[in-house]
């Protein structure tokens, strides 16, 4: 026995509201031969005949009446079901648990969940942030998982975002007294703060100069206080370097080579289409996260701080 097809208990009840092939065609827009070969199939299905044709119209048959009634709950009962996803969609609700970079928690979400929070008063979120360069791989308890570099191959699905593009900062008191590189090489005898392998590009060249840190961190934050400190250079996000509040207390080092940016991506779990609590955490940050209203920005404008989400790759953090 085939299927049963939803469209033909929709043609049945067309048709016993509308009591003629033709006038059930014509509410449901389509050929008249279509609805009748719907009939037939339903009736084939089922068993019994539900309803009597005639050239003045169709009458049902007691066994079509009583059909007729469950076809009735039946679709209401789809009704309800999907105006309740919908209102989900809209208004999802539950808990959402979310891993994130510490720099992530702070500078981003942190200014951001009043907001989304207000506009989806029953969602919760729990943010579990990690050091950025741990590189550890997606708990299958987790909704969302923020990466900073895109895996090459991954069993979640992955959305990208706009990359944060970075230099290399110093201060001009260390400058001053420790003098400026000329090139890339020139970084192996200066102080240096970083996590992994600082990899420079100018054009289609690449350089990865061989360098002792004096201090391994990878937070931007430690690396913005030592660098206006005094105490080296570090490589930095331009929306953190040029702030208005510390952009007096820095300058460029080897502003023609430019490091790797920052790549950002979401790995989430699921169907092909997300689940609503998923769908509206990822489309609110799609409104900020590299746009000129992204929190790190602090009024400035996006331009020249972010790279194009399409063009997210591996990258070091």
């Amino acid at each position: 026995m085939t299927d049963l097809d939803l469209n033909d208990i929709r043609t049945f009840v067309a048709v016993a509201q509308a009591r003629t092939l033709t006038a059930a065609a014509k509410e449901m827009r389509l050929p008249t031969s279509t609805v009748s070969r719907a009939l037939t199939r339903l009736e084939k299905h089922v068993g019994v005949l539900l309803v009597q044709r005639s050239p003045r119209g169709v009458s049902m048959t007691d066994s079509g009446k009583e059909y007729l009634q469950s076809c009735r709950r039946a679709l209401r009962t789809l009704k309800d079901g999907g105006e309740l996803l919908e209102r989900r969609r809209t208004s999802p609700t539950g808990l959402i648990k979310v891993a994130c970079p510490h720099t992530m928690a702070r500078d981003v979400f942190a200014p951001l969940l009043k907001e989304f929070l207000g506009r989806y008063p029953d969602l919760r979120i729990q943010i579990e942030p990690f050091a950025p360069g741990w590189d550890q791989e997606p708990r299958e308890d987790v909704d969302v998982f923020f990466k900073l570099r895109a895996p090459k191959d991954s069993l979640h699905r992955v959305r990208p975002y706009p990359g944060t593009v970075r230099g290399l900062f110093a201060s001009p008191a260390y400058i001053q007294a420790s003098g400026s590189p000329e090139t890339p090489d020139d970084l192996t005898a200066h102080t240096c703060i970083g996590s992994v392998a600082w990899k420079l590009r100018r054009g289609k060249k690449v350089a990865t100069p061989n360098i002792l840190f004096r201090v391994v961190s990878g937070d931007p934050r430690v690396g913005l206080k030592l660098a206006i400190s005094g105490f080296g250079i570090s490589i930095l996000p331009l929306w953190m370097a040029k702030r208005p509040d510390v952009r007096r207390n820095l300058i460029p080092v080897l502003p023609q080579w430019t490091p790797e940016p920052i790549t950002l991506c979401a790995l989430f779990s699921g169907p092909s289409r997300l689940t609503p609590k998923v769908q509206v955490l990822l489309d609110f940050l799609d409104e900020y996260i590299g746009t000129d209203r992204d929190p790190r920005l602090r009024e400035d404008l996006a331009k020249g701080y972010f790279t194009d989400r399409r063009l997210a790759s591996s990258s070091d953090a």
